[in-house]
C-alpha cells in the first residue's frame, strides 16, 4: 500500500516515532509507518506531536470580530477605559459607534464599572457600547441609553442605577437583549470574516477542532441565519477548523406530526459531518461569577442581599430542558453559580427519569460553583461538565473575591471531577479570557491567578490529564471521539507539531505547525 504521508522522526503522544496518513486519516504508527511506501515523507526533526487540540467551548465569531473592537482587558482603572476610548472616538466620523469590549471591573481600582457619563465625556457624538470580558453585562452611554425601551426590560436581567435611580449605562444578562433593535442581527458576511480571522488565530496555536457556545439567538448569537454564516466560511474554505455549532434554545420549536422540539425539517444534535455540524441545545441558567450575576445559595461576598439571579424562570429552564431531551437533542446548559447548577441538576435528574437515554451526554457548561453534594450527583447522572481552566488565572482574584475564601474549593473543580468519574473536556470560553490551550494546560496544573495566589491547588491536575482534556475529552462531549481526540489508526489525521514535550514542565512548548487530515494549515515562520 502507497500512503499519501509519513511524518517521521517524531515523538508521538503515543511513545511512537511515526504516523502514516491515507486520505487525511491515521493508517498506521510507529515501525509499520516506516516501513510503507509514500508519495511523501516529511521529517519533523524529533518534535513532540500530539492530537489536534479541542475547544470544547469558544465563541470564535465573537472572538474573530472583536479583534476591531477597542481592547480594554488591559485597562487598570476607569480612567484608562475613557482615555481608550477617547484615542478611538478621535477618527471617528459624528453618529458613529464605537465599540469596546474585555474590560473587568475587579481589575479596575475601585471595583467600578465605567458609567454613561464617563462615555459622554470620552466619546461627544458617538454611540458608546462597551462589553464586559464575561460577555454577561454592557454598559453604553447615554446617546445609546435614550433609545432603549427601558420600561420593559426583560426576565432574567436588570439596568443598574445609581443612587439617585438613574440609569448608570450598565445592562445586565438579559437586559442587554433592549440593544437588539440597534445592533441586531450582525450582517452575515460580517461572521464570515470573523470566522476567518478567528480560526486562522487558532490554527496558530493548534486548535483543529471548536465547539461554538450558542449561535442564532439569545444573547451570544449574532444572526439568526448564524448557521448560513458558518456555511459559507466553509464553502471559502476560511472557516479552517473542524466547528460543532450549539443552537440556542430560543430558537427551537414544535414541529408538526409530532417531530418534537427542534428546528425546521426536523433538524437537531448530529446533523452535519466531521467538518460543520449541529451539536447540542444550548441554554442559559444563570450569568456570570466575576459580574456577582450567577444564581447563589449563599450571598456573594460583602453583599448581602446579592445572591445572584436565574436568567429565565427556573420552570421554564426545567421545561425546555425536559423537551430537548424527550426531542432527542443533546443539551449544554450554562450554570455557574450553586444555586443554578442545583436547578439544572434537578431539571436532567426529572428528564432522564421519565424519558430515559443510556448516552444522553448531557452537558453544564462552566459548571462554576460545585458543592460536594452536587458532584456526586452529576456524576451519577453522567452528566459532562465543561469548566474553563485559564479561569483560574485570569478571573481567580475577581471569583476569590466574589465568593470568599470558604467557597473557592468548590469554584471550578478539575481534581474532583475526574476522581468522581466524569469525563472531562478542555475550553476556553474564548473570548472571556485567553483562548491558546497550551497556556491554558499549564494553568490546570499550575491553579494559581494572576497575581500567583493558589487558587484550590487540590483541584490541580497532571499535565498528562490536562491534555486529555483538551483532545479527547473534548472529542467525547460531543460524540466525536470515534473519529478525533486521539492519535490511531483510523482516526483522522488532525495534530499538533510541538517545540517541546507538554507533559513535561522542564520546557515551554511552542506550537511548530498543525495539520488537519493530515495537511499542515498552520506552520511556524
Amino acid at each position: 500500500m502507497q500512503v499519501d504521508a509519513v511524518y517521521e522522526n517524531a515523538r508521538l503522544v503515543t511513545g511512537e516515532s511515526a504516523l502514516a496518513v491515507l486520505h487525511g486519516r491515521i493508517v498506521a504508527l510507529g515501525e509499520d509507518a516506516e516501513a510503507l511506501s509514500t508519495r511523501r515523507r516529511v521529517d519533523l526533526g524529533g518534535a513532540f506531536v500530539a492530537p489536534g487540540f479541542h475547544d470544547a467551548h469558544n465563541h470564535m465569531a465573537w472572538f474573530g470580530m472583536a479583534l476591531d473592537d477597542v481592547a480594554l482587558s488591559d485597562c487598570r482603572s476607569v480612567e484608562e477605559v475613557y482615555d481608550a476610548v477617547a484615542r478611538r472616538a478621535a477618527g471617528l466620523p459624528a453618529g458613529s459607534w464605537l465599540v469596546g469590549s474585555g474590560y473587568d471591573q475587579n481589575k479596575l481600582a475601585g471595583g467600578q464599572h465605567p458609567d454613561r457619563h464617563g462615555l459622554d465625556r470620552a466619546a461627544p457624538g458617538l454611540s458608546v457600547r462597551l462589553k464586559h470580558t464575561s460577555g454577561h453585562m454592557t454598559v453604553v452611554n447615554s446617546a445609546v441609553l435614550d433609545q432603549l425601551d427601558l420600561a420593559n426590560v426583560p426576565v432574567g436581567g436588570d439596568v443598574v442605577l445609581d443612587a439617585d435611580g438613574s440609569p448608570t449605562g450598565l445592562l445586565r444578562e438579559q437586559a442587554q437583549l433592549l440593544l437588539r433593535p440597534l445592533t441586531y442581527p450582525t450582517p452575515i458576511e460580517s461572521v464570515v470574516r470573523g470566522l476567518d480571522r478567528a480560526s486562522a488565530r487558532y490554527l496558530s496555536e493548534g486548535i483543529t477542532s471548536v465547539q461554538e457556545a450558542g449561535i442564532g439567538g439569545g444573547l451570544v448569537g449574532e444572526t439568526p441565519a448564524e448557521l448560513a454564516a458558518y456555511q459559507l466560511a466553509r464553502e471559502r474554505g476560511v472557516l479552517r477548523v473542524r466547528s460543532t455549532v450549539m443552537v440556542a434554545a430560543s430558537v427551537l420549536h414544535d414541529l408538526p406530526d409530532g417531530a418534537g422540539f427542534g428546528l425546521d425539517l426536523g433538524l437537531r444534535t448530529g446533523l452535519g459531518d466531521e467538518w460543520l455540524r449541529i451539536g447540542p441545545v444550548k441554554l442559559f441558567a444563570d450569568g456570570s461569577l466575576v459580574g456577582r450575576t450567577c444564581a447563589m445559595h449563599e450571598p456573594f461576598e460583602g453583599e448581602p442581599g446579592n445572591r445572584g439571579y436565574f436568567q429565565v424562570p427556573e420552570e421554564e429552564l426545567a421545561r425546555t430542558i425536559r423537551r430537548a431531551h424527550d426531542a432527542g437533542w443533546q443539551i449544554a446548559t450554562h450554570a455557574i453559580g450553586d444555586r443554578a447548577i442545583t436547578a439544572v441538576l434537578d431539571a436532567y435528574q426529572a428528564a432522564l427519569t421519565a424519558t430515559p437515554r443510556a448516552d444522553h451526554r448531557h452537558r453544564i457548561e462552566h459548571c462554576g460553583v460545585l458543592p460536594p453534594a452536587e458532584l456526586t450527583r452529576l456524576a451519577r447522572l453522567r452528566l459532562i461538565p465543561s469548566p474553563q481552566g485559564r479561569f483560574v488565572n485570569e478571573l481567580g482574584d475577581g471569583m476569590r473575591a466574589a465568593l470568599g475564601e470558604a467557597r473557592v474549593p468548590w469554584c471550578y473543580r478539575l481534581r474532583s471531577l475526574l476522581d468522581a468519574g466524569c469525563v472531562l473536556p478542555a475550553s476556553s470560553d474564548r473570548p472571556v479570557v485567553e483562548g491558546a490551550p497550551l497556556p491554558a494546560m499549564a494553568d490546570m496544573v499550575a491553579r494559581r491567578t494572576s497575581t500567583g495566589a493558589p487558587f484550590a491547588v487540590e483541584e490541580a491536575l497532571t499535565p498528562a490529564e490536562a491534555l486529555r482534556a483538551y483532545t479527547y475529552g473534548s472529542a467525547y462531549a460531543t460524540f466525536a471521539e470515534s473519529y478525533l481526540g486521539t492519535l490511531e489508526p483510523g482516526k483522522l489525521a488532525d495534530f499538533v507539531v510541538l517545540s517541546a514535550d507538554p507533559l513535561s514542565t522542564v520546557e515551554k512548548p511552542a506550537v511548530l505547525a498543525t495539520a488537519l487530515s493530515g495537511e499542515f494549515r498552520y506552520e511556524a515562520g
